[in-house]
């Protein structure tokens, strides 16, 4: 399954590959994409092992905030 998440306090390429690194770590996602200059992620994860609560919360966890 494919998702798009609006991602907030991205400042740098660093916050960028933060938050996709997060993204790839959740069990079931099977790739990740951030743009840094559109505030958003795209993920392609497995809808059996995880969420878009479980993605959004990832990305919180690491200090930015993600929204479906």
């Amino acid at each position: 399954m494919k998702q798009t998440l609006k991602v907030t306090g991205m400042k740098c390429n660093g916050c960028r590959i933060s938050v996709e690194n997060a993204l790839k770590a959740v069990d079931g996602v099977n790739s990740a994409s951030v743009s840094l200059e559109k505030a958003l992620a795209e993920v392609d994860y497995d809808p059996q092992k995880t969420n878009t609560k479980a993605l959004c919360e990832a990305v919180d966890n690491e200090g930015f905030h993600a929204e479906a």
